[in-house]
């Protein structure tokens, strides 16, 4: 029982249980029906697509050239130094156009915050600098 305070007759129970279960139908509902429609998603293709492969379209291609060397070789770090810029760039960016718009309502405070937040990501730029990531033999 629910309320242990309070006897309920056998018919107001079953009304109490008949109203639970009238709430939680259309979740049921929805449940089932995203799992057939899911398991038809992924059945339908494997019947309706022709399965005829050839050695082209089984090949490994990347960048429009043939594979070489391991998949595990290590990478120069001149290429994690240019991702890291790339995330400096993005960053200001993504940020600078929303506190550009609204430089008039932050204040003095929302200027102060994005110059501090500028000079982190100068710190982040000269140390790109310094570790030679724009300079490509």
């Amino acid at each position: 029982m629910l309320y242990k305070d309070v006897s309920f007759t056998n018919s107001t129970e079953l009304s109490l249980m008949e109203t639970l279960l009238a709430d939680y139908f259309p979740i049921l509902v929805f449940m089932a029906i995203a799992v057939v429609l899911s398991s038809v998603m992924v059945i339908l293709p494997l019947v309706v697509a022709p399965s005829k492969p050839d050695s082209e379209k089984l090949s490994q291609y990347e960048c429009g050239f043939n594979t070489f060397g391991d998949a595990r070789s290590k990478f120069d770090i001149r290429f994690y130094l240019v991702s890291i810029l790339f995330i400096i760039f993005d960053l200001e960016v993504a940020f600078l156009f929303p506190w550009a718009v609204s430089l008039k309502k932050i204040g003095l405070f929302g200027f102060w915050s994005m110059m501090a937040f500028l000079f982190i990501l100068t710190i982040g730029f000269v140390y790109e600098w310094k570790k030679g990531a724009l300079e490509w033999e």
